[in-house]
């Protein structure tokens, strides 16, 4: 187990926002996760549980305990099954599955963070999302201390949403994840421009590793690197909005991109309406709008994380004042 007292996270979020914590404490497998779950329990501070920090915003100093998992391995089992520790990185156990010929996860490379969070978070890109592969969660109760295996269907996924981060908050420590994939591939290409940029490499019929290696390309040419420029990518949710509010707007902006959700919704992307608000490469203090994706907020070197909410919130005032629609970040703020 890793123990640190008066620590510096800036290092574990990719914002590189450099503020400390009392203490932060890394468990490597089960039983100190339980040793984990009793410190929590016996301690009258705070906690927070993080992953990779790639989905975190810090605007003050933690007066309190930071926990990361550190768990590592994965293991192939019966039922194309995959079960990966908690504190793997996300994008190695999607470069490992298609290696080892599991398949399902190739839309979700290069997506920042590790195994863990995509439980809590329900990750998700270019039409798929982590829901549509858990099967379940291994977890310790922090309460009992007690080892418990949470199906797929009590998280109560959504988009961008589960248990974790409402009624579940700092109530479980995430050890594994266990995964549904196929033997079989079935690339999903009508999301986003995938197909367009398989057409234009020649590929009618991609593999796995093409599918993935495009998606890659696709993420690095519109998303910044966060070692070189701070950010967390996709700051906001895109919005999910009712079919007569998608109408109305239609009928004003033609052309303006939208996706099904079902009958009665659909989806705008909140990146095209941040970027007609005029905000794409645009700067409020040392924080600033990524020139390449209005959805990306980047650190220009040295901002606060008050100055990023500050960006953020000025961001939404712009977006709700010209099209009615309320937007609202998907980074854990702090």
């Amino acid at each position: 187990m890793i123990v640190r007292d008066d620590y510096s996270l800036r290092t574990h979020n990719t914002f590189g926002i450099d503020v400390k914590c009392r203490r932060f404490v890394e468990f490597e497998n089960d039983h100190e996760a339980m040793e984990v779950a009793e410190m929590l329990r016996e301690s009258t501070l705070p906690f927070l549980i993080i992953g990779e920090g790639s989905n975190l915003l810090l605007t003050r100093d933690f007066d309190g305990i930071v926990v990361r998992s550190g768990i590592k391995g994965y293991t192939f089992e019966t039922g194309d099954r995959m079960v990966c520790g908690s504190g793997e990185v996300w994008d190695d156990m999607v470069a490992t599955s298609i290696e080892a010929g599991y398949y399902g996860m190739e839309n979700l490379s290069l997506i920042p963070g590790d195994v863990g969070a995509s439980a809590v978070q329900n990750i998700g890109a270019y039409g798929v999302e982590a829901k549509d592969l858990i099967l379940c969660v291994w977890a310790i109760e922090i309460e009992t201390g007690k080892t418990c295996i949470l199906d797929h269907d009590v998280c109560e996924y959504g988009y961008r949403q589960s248990r974790f981060k409402h009624d579940w908050k700092n109530k479980f420590l995430i050890t594994r994840v266990s995964y549904g994939l196929s033997r079989t591939f079935q690339p999903h290409l009508d999301y986003g421009n995938i197909r367009q940029e398989l057409q234009r490499k020649g590929i009618t019929s991609p593999s796995a590793q093409q599918l993935r290696d495009t998606i890659i390309e696709i993420r690095n040419a519109k998303l910044p690197d966060p070692k070189i420029e701070g950010n967390a990518g996709s700051f906001f949710m895109n919005p999910v909005v009712s079919r007569e509010q998608y109408e109305r707007l239609a009928a004003l902006y033609e052309g303006m991109p939208h996706y099904r959700v079902d009958d009665e919704h659909e989806k705008i992307p909140a990146g095209w309406m941040i970027d007609q608000c005029g905000w794409k490469g645009k700067s409020l203090g040392r924080a600033g709008v990524h020139d390449r994706q209005a959805l990306v907020l980047v650190n220009r070197g040295g901002a606060t994380g008050a100055e990023i909410v500050a960006l953020s919130d000025a961001i939404r005032r712009d977006v709700k004042e010209r099209f009615g629609v309320d937007i609202y970040p998907e980074v854990n703020i702090i």
